[in-house]
């Protein structure tokens, strides 16, 4: 298997949490952040962070901390451009900060599928996960042109591309994300 750089979308204003920074809110006594760090990095070569604020509170978890390059916080596909391009290898996975529960075999699960695709994205029940995808580095020219055409809504990005979506019906919940400090403090 190729070597796999991990992003960790940390990216966004946390806009349904009351503005706060939901990778860093603390679930069973550690930052959910942390949580998704600890399951992401058995699978893959390298941690590339995207954080549009807190970056220092960030680099202390040992990984490089990207921001957008693409202004006012344009959603998950700016983080994974920033990420896309500080990635040194040539498959990247995406998953967002406050998904602690991602699968542990999320890597090999999406890369047994990938094949002659561009991407692979999660997928449970008929809802794909496209924050969740396994895709190659060499699409980043493609994704620029995408935001510079305006393009925001990741979906429609990876619709464009020869994709394969891929079964998690067995973990299900691994994808659940919280969005609330209510369903946070429902963990």
């Amino acid at each position: 298997m190729d070597a796999v750089s991990g992003i960790v979308l940390a990216g966004g204003l946390g806009r349904r949490m009351g503005g706060v920074d939901k990778g860093l809110q603390l679930l069973h006594g550690k930052p959910m952040v942390q949580h998704v760090i600890e399951r992401l990095a058995p699978q893959v070569a390298e941690i590339v962070i995207n954080a549009n604020q807190n970056a220092e509170t960030y680099t202390k978890f040992g990984h490089r901390v990207v921001a957008d390059a693409i202004p006012g916080f344009a959603g998950p596909l700016a983080g994974l451009h920033a990420g896309m391009k500080a990635a040194r290898h040539p498959l990247v996975v995406t998953v967002p900060c406050d998904s602690p529960f991602l699968p542990l075999d999320l890597v090999f699960r999406l890369h047994s599928f990938l094949g002659n695709n561009d991407v692979a994205v999660a997928q449970t029940g008929d809802q794909p996960h496209p924050v969740f995808s396994l895709m190659r580095t060499g699409l980043l020219k493609n994704l620029e042109f995408f935001l510079v055409q305006g393009g925001r809504k990741i979906d429609t990005w990876y619709g464009s591309l020869k994709f394969v979506e891929v079964r998690f019906d067995d973990e299900a919940d691994a994808f659940r994300n919280i969005n609330t400090l209510e369903e946070l403090k429902k963990e």
